[in-house]
Parts: structure tokens; sequence; C-alpha cells
């Protein structure tokens, strides 16, 4: 009797939002030439202790999340994955400020002006 195990493909660290992966795609299509994708990682910064932070990537890290979106491959950061876990990345844009919001189950706290998070 021979066994067999299918494994199902896991879910993405991150949910980027339609408002999200449409604002890649505009990042994408102004890139630098050497720009292979967008990537998320969460640096130590600010009163908190972690913060976000998109930047553009140029070479593939096999440790990254790699995700792939209709505008470009969206990467995150081998070691900010544990932080990000379960969130959902959104683009917003009012009259005044434009940027990706975070919905961070794992986030503990955040510091008053919302630049930085806890965990």
């Amino acid at each position: 009797m021979t066994t067999t195990t299918t494994s199902r493909p896991r879910p993405a660290a991150v949910v980027l939002t339609p408002s999200a992966e449409e604002r890649v795609a505009k990042l994408m299509a102004q890139a630098p030439e050497d720009a292979i994708g967008v990537k998320l990682s969460t640096p130590r910064r600010g009163c908190s202790g972690l913060a976000y932070s998109v930047d553009y990537v140029t070479e593939e890290s096999p440790m990254d999340e790699k995700i792939e979106t209709p505008g470009g491959v969206f990467y995150i950061d081998a070691a900010s994955v544990l932080y990000l876990i379960g969130s959902t990345m959104d683009w917003q844009e009012d009259d005044f400020t434009a940027g990706f919001v975070f919905n961070n189950p794992n986030a503990k706290g955040a510091c008053g002006c919302g630049e930085s998070f806890t965990v």
C-alpha cells in the first residue's frame, strides 16, 4: 500500500489588498532599471522598536518570501516574516497623506505617530 502525501501551498505571510497591488504595479513601472521587485522589511527603528520599510530590491534572496502580484514581484524579508504573519497591507491616499497601511495582528503596540510598532 502506497501513501500519497499532497501538500497544499501555504498562504502568503502578508495579504496585499487590490489597492496595495496597484501601488506595487505603479512602483514597478517607475522602478530603477535593475529593480526586480519591491521588498517589505521591518528594521529596528522608531520609539516602539520596529518599523515598516518598503524598498526596491535588485537581487533575490532565496530566504525571502516571494509573492507574485499582477504588477510585479513583492518580497518579504526573511527576518521579518515572523513579525508579519497574518498581516494585511493596504495603500491609502487622501488629500493630505499617502502610504502603505498595515493591519498586523502581531503588533502589541505602536508609537503615537504610527511610525513604529512592537511585538
